[in-house]
């Protein structure tokens, strides 16, 4: 399987991510991997109730 890793810049509130920091750290992963996770969380509850979505 071949893709590509894109990088993606995020301005945040230092508290919110230092709480969010302490997040993925309790689940024993990465911001970085915590954020992946509830992305990819986030498009499977969209796509179950609008469709599939899909890319060119």
């Amino acid at each position: 399987m071949s893709f590509k890793l894109s990088k993606f810049t995020l301005r945040i509130d230092s508290d919110l991510l230092q709480k969010f920091r302490f997040i993925a750290e309790y689940n024993a992963r990465s911001a970085n991997r915590e954020i992946e996770l509830l992305i990819r969380k986030h498009i499977q509850d969209f796509e179950k109730k609008q469709g599939k979505i899909e890319l060119n």
